[in-house]
């Protein structure tokens, strides 16, 4: 509503009125779903639109289904669009007459995507929110179209996440084919009388693909980095903050409320193919982050490799990864916003975002320079960050599977972490020599950028630091304040009960559920979060410094013999990024299909 109200009326209205009506329908949105979280309790919430309910357990209604983790998601959903809204506030030039009001519109057109996919119970809405959030993604991208860069950016992520959506809509189709249900209940309860075979295994791959996909996990992850590098950065704020996220959580909402049943992906099949691939990922995502200078594609490289943990939590299975993951995904959002709006500030202040040639150019913005530390300290994992938290509650989870797991997610913190420390010890604090500069044909600088506004000469505007203060700071509270993760965690156990689900849309009241996963720290989860801290803190020091020439050949950013084929896997190019996608959903039907 507030977006139709921003198209209609948001070109006759002065710039401050529109950023003012936005922020007060996102306040609103944020208000509701506070309401509607609270209500869940630790069971569900369920709405049928327009009556239309379940009649000897068919329907053809549209049902909306929330509980903790799902609401709690859509109401992250709303506060950083509500942060996005006051960071921009005065960070775009006076746009012309006729596109004012259009970008506060898109954002909030953003959100409706986004909840809406986060609440449906209902597959084929999920498709079209899906898309919804996704068509509204390329647009934001490829605002500055005046630019080829953001245009050859947004074609890239339209292209590839368009290619799997169409694969997404033929996994629904063979599913309404045999169950003739689109309710993921109703589907989830048909499928209980047939036995897995080739069609359910196709049907699966193909609906989660385009949610893989939007998750960037490997090798489904060109595109991310490619559009991170040109969005705006409060669209890169809102992308790395939770739009991957969703991706994550759409695969185990999928699973959970259609595919769990006893006839149906075995559970085996989908933690062995989830888990191996989110290690891959947060590997991949590791290693590439610490290769970037070019900052934006550093932060959307650490988004690659955590949110390969978050799928390694929620392929688990267990109240207690999706309880650790949903409150590792909570404090990630926080921080990587955070980040994000501090790289911001460079590109406002210097127009570049590259690492090596803002080298204590940044001596000026201290304060920006403190927050950027503790946002590389709270992605590595640091107590009492949220993201400390959640990441010792899924290592707690994952233990059961044997110390390797715990160990990559100490990894993948540490050297993600290091990256960013790395880079704001340099840019901030012109610690350790000036990098050499060079131009090799692997490397992407983050030179020459265009920058964001128009006047260089302007103070950096107070809301670009506060936000990004505010967002760590609710970072630092979702880990401080037990209460959070207690909560979460209650939600976690209804999110993860595929009977549950099924019987709370047929009778349409909130269930209880049984007894929560813990979700408070423990004496491994604070060594392990302060292990995960202290390696990236020496790694960027090693980097920064550079004390031996053997530190240097293992740590400082360069052509390595096993890096460089990666590196040049990422080409740009979307002809191997649809290549990429092809394999990718060859390899998903193999392993998924080998398990039955």
């Amino acid at each position: 509503m507030g977006a139709a109200l921003l198209v209609v009326v948001g070109r006759v209205l002065p710039r401050t009125v529109n950023d003012v009506l936005a922020i007060a329908a996102a306040v609103a949105t944020c208000a509701g779903l506070l309401q509607v979280w609270l209500r869940a309790g630790d069971g569900r919430v369920v709405s049928w639109s327009g009556g239309w309910t379940m009649k000897g357990g068919e329907s053809v209604g549209i049902v909306l289904v929330g509980d903790r983790i799902g609401i709690g998601l859509a109401l992250l959903v709303s506060i950083l669009i509500l942060a996005v809204l006051g960071y921009s506030w005065r960070y775009f030039d006076e746009p012309p007459e006729r596109h004012r009001g259009s970008f506060p519109a898109l954002l909030l057109l953003f959100e409706a995507g986004m909840c809406g996919f986060a609440l449906t119970g209902d597959l084929f809405n999920a498709f079209v929110f899906f898309e919804l959030m996704g068509v509204v993604a390329y647009a934001l991208t490829g605002y500055h179209v005046e630019d080829p860069r953001p245009l050859h950016g947004a074609l890239t992520f339209g292209v590839v996440n368009s290619l799997a959506a169409y694969c997404s809509l033929l996994g629904i189709g063979l599913l309404y084919a045999r169950t003739g249900e689109l309710g993921m209940a109703q589907i989830g309860s048909h499928l209980a009388a047939h036995r897995p075979d080739a069609l359910l295994v196709t049907a699966f791959v193909l609906v989660v693909v385009s949610m893989l996909v939007k998750a960037a996990i490997v090798p489904f992850h060109f595109w991310l980095p490619d559009a991170h590098a040109v969005a705006p950065t409060p669209v890169c704020m809102l992308m790395s903050g939770v739009m991957v996220e969703l991706g994550v959580y759409g695969t185990a909402r999928v699973y959970h409320a259609v595919f769990a049943g006893r006839h149906g992906i075995p559970a085996d099949a989908f933690e062995h193919t989830m888990v191996a691939a989110g290690a891959v990922t947060g590997v991949v995502g590791a290693v590439m982050c610490w290769q970037q200078r070019h900052l934006k594609r550093l932060l959307a490289f650490s988004t690659i490799g955590h949110t390969g943990l978050f799928l390694v939590g929620l392929g688990l299975l267990s109240p207690g990864g999706a309880a650790g993951t949903a409150v590792y995904v909570a404090g990630h959002a926080g921080a990587k916003a955070a980040l994000f709006g501090l790289v911001g500030v460079l590109l406002d202040r210097y127009g570049s975002v590259d690492e090596h040639a803002l080298h204590a150019r940044g001596r000026e913005l201290r304060g920006a320079g403190v927050l950027f530390l503790a946002g590389g300290l709270a992605l590595a994992g640091l107590p009492p960050f949220g993201t400390g938290l959640g990441k010792s509650i899924a290592e707690h989870a994952a233990g059961g599977s044997g110390p390797w797991l715990p160990a990559l997610y100490v990894l993948v913190s540490a050297v993600t972490g290091a990256a960013v420390l790395r880079a704001g010890l340099r840019v901030f604090f012109g610690a350790g020599p000036a990098p050499r500069r060079t131009h090799a044909d692997l490397e992407t600088s983050g030179e020459g950028e265009e920058p964001e506004i128009r006047d260089p000469r302007r103070p950096v505007p107070r809301t670009m630091t506060a936000v990004p203060a505010v967002l760590l700071a609710l970072c630092l509270a979702i880990g401080a304040v037990p209460a959070v993760a207690a909560a979460v965690a209650r939600g976690a156990r209804a999110f993860t009960d595929h009977a549950g689900y099924l019987a709370s849309v047929r009778s349409g009241a909130a269930e209880a559920v049984s007894a929560a996963p813990e979700a408070a720290w423990t004496s491994p989860g604070v060594l392990l979060g302060l292990l995960s801290a202290g390696l990236a803190a020496a790694m960027a020091c090693a980097a920064v410094w550079r004390p031996s020439q053997v530190l240097r050949s293992v740590l400082a950013p360069g052509e390595r013999h096993l890096v460089v084929p990666l590196r040049r896997l990422h080409s740009g190019l979307l002809g191997d990024y649809v290549m990429w996608l092809t394999v990718g959903m060859a390899a998903l039907l193999v392993a998924v299909g080998s398990q039955l």
